[in-house]
């Protein structure tokens, strides 16, 4: 089932910096997906430990492992504290994170992720809560979409883009991803036109799934979720996210304002395990191409705050 819904990528030096050690204590998956990293983690756990995975798709369901030491949460991780809280959950020894669209998710046309398959213009990671991108194309301004493009996508001229798209709203309903890609052809650069297609796709699904913030979440929750020693390790798919994730796990914060205390000694909740991002090898992007842009950042929680938490 796994092989099929999504193909894990960088899934050995995922498990090899999570530093599973004796396998015991509690672990955290914040993306189940097909399961790939949550089956590997569960070899590496032994008897007594535990695994918790989140995973806000409906879809992911079916992949669910039968293992005593398993738990599903059908939740967006950015309520694992709350969760994990109220299960009697203190710490955890790793958290595991890797983001994006799964590769079902980008397979099937109904969830209006692919550029490939025309599809209802859906978008939503849990498609049975919030509103639809087709929904939220229907009722924002040119304005509002000028600034999700121009923040989400790091598209040129948004505000071009952003009138064309309402432009052509007020003739013709914008329901499915060929409707978007029709307009949109009318004004992408010669020989760049997928890129560009892709940007704007972006933009919308991080608009519509709140993706960032959540991102913003689950980092701040790790602050208080790992203890001392333990893992974080996070595998982004563009600039926004993993400049988040480089940005916090160096400093404690999204800005990048690094503090010192007066020997010179920087005061953050993480430091960094790996000074660049690791990236997949060219076997395995031949192998599974989404990988490509798969940036794996890893830090591990220090001393710092843990007494004042």
């Amino acid at each position: 089932m796994e092989q099929a819904y999504h193909v894990p990528v960088l899934l050995d030096s995922s498990i090899e910096h999570l530093n599973l050690g004796d396998g015991s204590g509690t672990w955290m998956d914040a993306t189940f997906g097909g399961g790939g990293h949550s089956r590997t983690i569960l070899k590496n756990l032994n008897s007594e430990g535990i695994l918790v995975s989140f995973d806000q798709d409906p879809d992911a369901v079916k992949n669910t492992i039968n293992d005593d030491r398993f738990t599903l949460v059908e939740a967006n991780f950015r309520y694992a504290k709350q969760f994990l809280s109220l299960n009697g959950v203190k710490k955890t020894k790793g958290i595991l994170a890797d983001l994006g669209v799964s590769s079902h998710q980008f397979d099937t046309a109904d969830r209006g992720f692919s550029l490939r398959m025309d599809g209802p213009l859906d978008m939503r990671m849990n498609h049975e809560s919030g509103i639809s991108a087709a929904d939220y194309l229907s009722d924002c301004t040119w304005e509002e979409l000028m600034v999700v493009l121009r923040m989400y996508g790091e598209v040129k001229r948004p505000d071009r883009v952003a009138r064309a798209i309402v432009s052509a709203r007020d003739n013709r309903p914008i329901t499915t991803t060929g409707d978007l890609v029709n307009i949109l052809s009318k004004m992408a650069p010669g020989g760049r036109e997928n890129k560009f297609y892709a940007q704007i796709f972006q933009a919308l699904r991080i608009e519509i799934n709140d993706e960032l913030s959540a991102l913003r979440d689950l980092l701040e929750q790790a602050t208080d979720l790992l203890e001392q020693g333990g893992r974080l390790v996070v595998i982004s798919y563009h600039s926004l996210e993993d400049r988040l994730v480089k940005h916090f796990m160096r400093s404690g914060n999204f800005e990048d304002e690094i503090d010192q205390d007066i020997k010179g000694r920087v005061l953050s909740p993480f430091k960094p395990v790996v000074r660049k991002a690791i990236c997949a090898s060219a076997e395995e992007v031949l192998l599974n191409p989404r990988a490509r842009s798969a940036r794996l950042r890893v830090a591990e929680r220090t001393e710092f705050l843990l007494k004042s938490c």
